[in-house]
């Protein structure tokens, strides 16, 4: 069973950036796709990144494109989400998502293992 904890959520001023962290815990760790969704306040759940298991695919929100960077170091357990020139609409909370799979899911469903989520708040 894989175990994820998200931290590094915070407040930030419009235009400034945060690095999400996802730790994973789990005998199989290195062979699940990790994803990063997000949920505002009356909103879906929506995806934002996600890397494969190998982390040679990657893929982006059209609304992260250019600004979001996602990445996974195999030997520390941990997925990055490196968050730039932030806006008040990346308000929401982020969560970590895991599947045993090989490719990249985008969808919720696509899903079995989740963290507890991290707030993210870009306000001025």
């Amino acid at each position: 069973q894989l175990q994820l904890v998200e931290s590094g959520g915070g407040l930030v001023q419009p235009g400034g950036s945060l690095r999400l962290s996802c730790a994973a815990s789990g005998f199989t760790w290195p062979s699940y796709t990790i994803g990063w969704f997000r949920q505002a306040p009356e909103k879906e759940r929506e995806v934002v990144s996600c890397i494969s298991s190998s982390g040679g695919s990657t893929k982006y929100a059209d609304s992260v494109k250019g600004r979001f960077t996602i990445s996974r170091d195999n030997a520390k357990n941990t997925i990055y989400l490196q968050m730039n020139s932030l806006k008040p609409e990346d308000t929401a909370v982020y969560y970590c998502a895991g599947a045993r799979r090989i490719d990249c899911g985008v969808h919720p469903g696509d899903y079995n293992y989740w963290g507890q989520g991290t707030q993210v708040t870009v306000s001025s």
